[in-house]
């Protein structure tokens, strides 16, 4: 057989293997979340205090999505509690879909949209010398939410990756296309550098998850993840998952549900994916340290080549 023909097939199935790893751990973010709010807006005693939780001041909708979306007020056909439940409903769906390898393009598309409506929709004040007199949240919205910003950009590299190994799709759908992975690199590396940057240097300020680890240790990954180079990389992709392991062993409560402990942990299900997938592939070349210092000197000798034909 052609030794070319083996390498193709071989990187071939190793970015099926990342479709799958990246799937099972956003399709877990999904399961998760629709489960534990499901079991909420679905119980008598918790439904009003659910809604509540997500219309408040200190919830997720702020007030020009709530007139957007129920411009009929509360009490209309469509208002807040079908509106969370209907969306629990079908983010359970997606999240078994995805595990399953079920629509995961179209999923993962759709997615990839919507991770970025959780940024804008989020109730924030940060105006200098307002007196914050309701409990709110006073980050910006891109760091309390930038860890769904990171779910994005995985969506995105799903969606080019497609559905991968052990998915109900690749039964009927065998089509393949090929695949930039100095591209999907960036994207994947540069979403999860963000998370740890963020956490790093601004983990003191209200809501921004520091996962009980070092700040200085945090943006250190996060740098490494987007200038070092391919070894770089792979190890920061390995701290990432040993950050995640150690996130979620420390925020594990005996006085909990098991639901309710795997709710407070659930993005960490799909960065602890996202490491692992950068652990085995690496994150590209583009735009990473030595491939800077490259395009700087090729930009300075075309720039003293134009002088020099100038003068």
């Amino acid at each position: 057989m052609d030794t070319n023909h083996m390498d193709a097939t071989k990187t071939t199935n190793r970015y099926d293997q990342a479709a799958l790893i990246l799937r099972v751990g956003l399709g877990l973010v999904f399961v998760i979340g629709g489960l534990s709010k499901l079991s909420l807006l679905l119980g008598s005693a918790t439904h009003d205090g659910m809604v509540a939780n997500y219309m408040g001041t200190s919830g997720y909708i702020n007030t020009i999505f709530q007139q957007f979306l129920f411009p009929g007020g509360t009490d209309g056909f469509f208002n807040p509690s079908l509106f969370l439940t209907a969306l629990s409903a079908f983010e359970l769906f997606a999240g078994i879909s995805l595990i399953l390898g079920f629509l995961v393009k179209p999923l993962a598309l759709f997615y990839a949209f919507l991770m970025w409506t959780f940024v804008v929709s989020l109730p924030v004040l940060t105006v200098p010398g307002v007196p914050i007199t309701v409990k709110t949240y006073t980050s910006p919205a891109l760091f309390v939410q930038v860890r769904d910003v990171a779910l994005s950009g995985m969506f995105f590299t799903l969606f080019n990756l497609g559905s991968g190994v052990m998915s109900i799709d690749n039964r009927f759908f065998k089509m393949r296309k090929a695949v930039n992975w100095d591209v999907l690199g960036l994207l994947l590396r540069f979403s999860l550098a963000m998370v740890f940057i963020v956490a790093g240097f601004f983990g003191g300020f209200a809501k921004i998850a520091t996962f009980f680890t070092p700040q200085l240790l945090l943006a250190a990954i996060g740098l490494l993840l987007i200038f070092g180079n391919d070894k770089v990389i792979r190890a920061a992709g390995l701290a990432v998952v040993a950050v995640m392991l150690w996130y979620m062993v420390q925020k594990l409560n005996v006085d909990k549900s098991i639901i309710s402990n795997l709710n407070g942990i659930k993005r960490e299900f799909a960065l602890g994916a996202c490491g692992g997938v950068l652990l085995m592939l690496g994150g590209g070349t583009l735009f990473t340290l030595p491939d800077l210092i490259s395009r700087s000197k090729r930009y300075i000798a075309e720039l003293r080549g134009t002088n020099v034909t100038t003068a």
